[in-house]
């Protein structure tokens, strides 16, 4: 059984998906060790989601609830939140709407900015990481792969992502009216990720040629080789950030980067620097390197600070400096434009026929090992009237193959009824049918496909009746 629990921000606030996303790496090994019943969980943590999906291993009229109020309690236990605000606040999914669910996600259209391109690699990555921790199962695997490939069939068959919609570019929309020219605005770009690398795109497409790049995990000299743009290193970053128009933060790191404190001491900095000493009193006492020596730079007046962060890279005390501005993921969220119908509709249209076909799939395995158990019975009883019949003078075989082909006219209603009724999730009654008939049970080790069940006619017979 899937399930899915889902908080996002359309029914969750920014400070719990801080705290969520700010654990999630702890969450799947603490879900899936939290109860007997959860053979797996895959975690999915996003600027603006965190959600869990969960394989239980729950008999046929069980309730899934324990294993759920557990899973939530571990969600709880890691990111320090009680039990009862997860549970009034997550949303449930369940059953083939999981597909749906995650296909619409990786695809863009529960995004805050509807087809934004980031989250399919997100959910690609989700789904790596469960991997290594060794949380998935084979049903999820299965439904994370299938999003993978609706979300590019989504990408390439519709318009909804083909406009570069992000929530950075978002955000540079949002910064539009701030900025005079884009083309002599300098930027500090805090995190050097895959975000970093988008959001660098996205300000190259908006003309920005002067960027700069820290790194607070030391990886900055490696991003700005490949990137063509200049590194800043720890020594430097308070007069850099200081001397930017704009700064933009999307790191993982769980403390602040930028505060109060690194304006300040940068803009000290560029004081005692013109004074001609140290700057007495600066909170960090450090002369600012040679980044000061160039006439170009300078403390500005106005400042944009764009915080893309999640946690929050920026600390709320940035705005108490003079001239600073603070743009971060909650504010942005709030501005997020409407859907475009006409992309979004078929987009939806291909999410739902996919959901629909993954769903007919997964109900027809489930009914797998009591396929196998008939096949099996049947053919069992063919080889045994075949053997009767060349004991008693069958030399050329025309029993056997009129034998073969009954077995095969046998088995086709079953086998057509079977689909049938797995799709209208109706598969208990045809187990207990077939149990009612023949005597037969899904046996133990009867969990391969049914196409791996013994079978031994002819290949036309095949065709026309397995």
């Amino acid at each position: 059984m899937l399930i899915c629990l889902t908080a996002s921000h359309k029914n969750a606030g920014f400070d719990m998906l801080e705290r969520l996303s700010a654990t999630a790496d702890a969450a799947g090994p603490r879900i899936r060790n939290g109860h007997p019943a959860v053979q797996g969980a895959v975690v999915v943590a996003t600027c603006n989601r965190f959600e869990a999906y969960l394989d239980l291993d729950a008999a046929e009229g069980d309730s899934p609830v324990p294993a759920v109020h557990e899973a939530i309690r571990s969600v709880g236990a890691v990111a320090g939140l009680e039990p009862e605000e997860l549970r009034s606040t997550f949303g449930f999914v369940h059953g083939n709407a999981v597909a749906g669910h995650l296909f619409a996600v990786a695809s863009g259209l529960e995004s805050v900015v509807v087809g934004e391109g980031e989250i399919a690699g997100q959910v690609r990555r989700s789904l790596e990481r469960a991997r290594t921790e060794g949380t998935t199962t084979p049903d999820l695997e299965r439904l994370f792969q299938r999003a993978s490939q609706i979300s590019r069939r989504v990408k390439n068959e519709t318009g909804i992502g083909n406009e570069g919609r992000s929530v950075v570019r978002l955000a540079l929309e949002l910064a539009e009216s701030r900025i005079t020219d884009w083309a002599e605005t300098k930027v500090l770009l805090v995190g050097t990720g895959r975000f970093a690398g988008a959001s660098l795109a996205a300000l190259r497409d908006r003309g920005v040629t002067d960027v700069r790049v820290y790194s607070p995990s030391g990886r900055a000299a490696k991003f700005a080789a490949s990137h063509g743009i200049e590194a800043v290193g720890r020594r430097e970053v308070a007069a850099a950030a200081a001397a930017s128009d704009v700064i933009v933060t999307c790191t993982t790191a769980e403390h602040h980067v930028v505060d109060r404190e690194l304006l300040e001491a940068g803009r000290a900095g560029f004081a005692a620097s013109a004074a001609g000493s140290p700057a007495a009193g600066s909170p960090t006492a450090v002369r600012p390197l040679g980044l000061v020596a160039d006439p170009a730079d300078a403390p500005v007046e106005r400042q944009l600070v764009i915080d893309l962060g999640l946690p929050r890279n920026v600390s709320p005390d940035v705005v108490e400096v003079h001239g600073v501005e603070l743009l971060d993921l909650e504010t942005i969220r709030i501005h997020a434009p409407l859907e475009e119908f006409g992309a979004t509709d078929a987009a939806r249209a291909i999410v739902g026929g996919a959901a629909r076909a993954f769903g007919e799939a997964r109900e027809e395995q489930d009914l797998a090992p009591a396929v196998v158990a008939l096949r099996r019975h049947v053919f069992d009883l063919l080889d045994g009237e075949i053997e009767r019949a060349r004991s008693r003078g069958d030399a050329d075989g025309r029993t056997e193959e009129a034998l073969r082909h009954m077995a095969g006219v046998l088995l086709h209603t079953p086998m057509v009824r079977s689909r049938e009724l797995a799709r209208a999730g109706e598969q208990q009654a045809w187990i207990d049918g077939i149990a009612a008939i023949f005597g037969v049970t899904p046996a133990a080790d009867a969990a391969a496909p049914a196409s791996e069940a013994r079978d031994t006619l002819p290949g036309d017979a095949r065709e026309q009746h397995a």
